[in-house]
């Protein structure tokens, strides 16, 4: 494989010296770019989209084109191939974001669940991870991902998204050991399925348990935690020469840092509602920490997005170990132009604390 060009993302997240602090943005191939509605209105729908390598490369590699700061690009993908994959029948309504033709609501559809091989049933994935590997050609590290267990989950008992999560946790509650066995079939997918981009060429990978902090403390640590921790312990950690890093990221998981970073990741994802700094004293330096801008600043004017970074940046302080990213995906209204002006801030004002 090529050598890597610029490999700063991969050495703050094993807390190694960089020369400024590596950034990227989650969804940052979507809809804000203009190149990338084009290429879905090209390719037909989104599935369209994420099933077909070619296309997959070519939105993935939009981002890197237009902003030569970023410092990572990320497969692009769904995070719900895995229930998909499993006979749940996924399509998009317009509108109404991702359904299931299929909905879990019993012990015996559970039973009934395969589990996916990564090669056979989601070889496009496979096939996607390689295609950008190669396109990349050592420009910056590409970072795989999943979704954790009890967010696939909640679409798959739901139908689809969430307002309130009731009958997830009518299940979890009324009936746990069906919870249970749904969440260690998916955590057994969510494994073969990283491992596979693994082994395709993903040289970071991070798990998107955006539904975690919908949970209560007890059922967090038994229903989400516990079965990404059962994650991160079955994936390849080295390939080709060098560690494979992971990011664990819980949307509404601050009160749980502690907890999330003895589960074994290498770094955890924040959210906004977290103090970076604060957060990097309760972790100490057992982790590193990514995030965690407000999307909703790239709303505002290029000066105040310059000045939050700054204050973000002054939040952490000096060292490595951060990867400064949003605190949740870039929203589909936000100026390009604006997000030009955050990635070059990120650079521009980092390098004091690197010295």
């Amino acid at each position: 494989m090529t050598a890597l060009k610029n490999d700063r993302f991969l050495r703050a997240l094993l807390k190694q010296p960089v020369d400024v602090t590596p950034v990227w943005m989650m969804r940052q191939a979507g809809r804000y770019l203009p190149e990338y509605r084009a290429s879905r209105a090209n390719a037909g729908d989104f599935m369209s989209l994420c099933m077909n390598p070619e296309f997959a490369c070519e939105v993935t590699m939009q981002p890197l084109d237009r902003y030569p700061q970023l410092d990572a690009a990320i497969l692009f993908s769904d995070i719900l191939t895995i229930p998909d994959a499993m006979g749940q029948g996924l399509y998009f309504e317009t509108g109404e974001g991702p359904r299931f033709k299929k909905v879990i609501s019993t012990l015996a559809d559970i039973e009934a669940l395969p589990i996916p091989d990564p090669h056979k049933d989601l070889g496009y994935v496979m096939d996607a991870v390689s295609t950008i590997r190669r396109e990349l050609n050592g420009r910056v590290p590409l970072i795989g991902f999943s979704g954790s267990p009890w967010t696939l989950a909640t679409y798959m008992v739901e139908g689809g998204s969430s307002k309130d999560f009731r009958k997830t946790k009518a299940m979890l509650y009324d009936n746990p050991q069906a919870m249970h066995l749904l969440l260690d079939k998916l955590a057994q997918s969510v494994v073969s399925y990283l491992n596979g981009q693994i082994m395709a060429g993903a040289q970071a990978v991070q798990i998107f348990d955006t539904w975690g902090g919908n949970l209560s403390a007890a059922a967090y640590q038994e229903f989400s935690l516990a079965y990404m921790r059962k994650i991160v312990s079955g994936l390849i950690r080295e390939h080709e020469g060098r560690k494979v890093p992971v990011i664990l990221f819980t949307k509404g998981g601050g009160l749980w840092l502690e907890s999330i970073a003895d589960a074994g990741a290498d770094a955890l994802g924040l959210d906004w509602t977290c103090d970076l700094g604060e957060a990097r004293r309760r972790v100490g330096n057992q982790v590193a920490l990514q995030g965690n801008m407000d999307p909703t600043v790239l709303y505002a004017k290029p000066e105040a997005i310059r000045t939050e970074v700054g204050r973000i940046l002054a939040s952490y302080g000096k060292g490595s170990g951060h990867v400064f990213n949003l605190g949740h995906g870039i929203t589909p209204e936000v100026n390009p132009e604006h997000a030009g002006a955050f990635l070059r801030a990120v650079h521009e004002l980092s390098a004091q604390y690197h010295e």
